[in-house]
């Protein structure tokens, strides 16, 4: 139980966060002018892929997590996955996206999404979520980090997908705004390193 509370309060007091990043995705979303109807289905269908995403990541990383502990480097592993947190936080460049591939990828994956994001069905609303869950952010691997230090398949999965569900009532929120000012929006991505410092820390201590 304190598992799946600690992935939802990740979620809901890292979702001011998403709503200064993301919020800006989620206020765009396709569906302004439509019937109320067919915007909460839309809203809905699209966070709920991005849910699903962060589920099959924290399958597949709480897979690395089991692998790990099996191969008896929990301890090592934990302590390493808080150290690269910490040095994310303080010496952000270190861990900085510069490897060629993953730019590439980064770019052709941003692309699909804007693309997405343009068409106006229930279908692509989805899809844009799906998208959406894979898109470069900070907190994102924090909780991705929680879901690897499970040790479990099943669990990483719930982690993350819990977690989805703690960012649902602020990203489902500011769906329905058409504006939201840039100063706020700062304002609220400063919430991330405080988290991203308390998990580093934990995952050094459980180490």
């Amino acid at each position: 139980m304190e598992f799946l509370l600690a992935a939802f309060s990740l979620g809901f007091l890292g979702s001011l966060h998403c709503v200064g990043m993301c919020g800006p995705i989620a206020m765009a979303l396709p569906v302004h002018g439509k019937g109320l109807g067919f915007r909460i289905l839309g809203i809905y269908l699209y966070n709920s892929g991005r849910i699903l995403t962060y589920g099959v990541l924290g399958a597949i990383l709480g897979a690395l997590g089991m692998g790990m502990k099996l191969a008896g480097y929990q301890q090592v592993f934990s302590i390493t996955l808080g150290i690269l947190l910490l040095l994310g936080l303080f010496l952000p460049k270190i861990l900085s996206l510069n490897n060629s591939v993953l730019l590439t990828f980064n770019m052709k994956l941003k692309g699909w999404f804007t693309s997405w994001m343009k068409q106006k069905s229930p279908q692509a609303l989805f899809i844009t979520g799906l998208l959406n869950g894979l898109l470069p952010c900070g907190l994102i691997y924090v909780a991705l980090a929680g879901a690897t230090s499970s040790s479990e398949t099943i669990k990483g999965a719930l982690f993350m997908a819990v977690f989805g569900l703690g960012t649902l009532p602020a990203m489902f929120s500011v769906s329905f705004i058409s504006s939201i000012s840039k100063r706020f929006r700062l304002y609220l991505s400063h919430t991330a390193p405080v988290l991203t410092f308390v998990m580093g820390v934990l995952l050094v201590v459980r180490g």
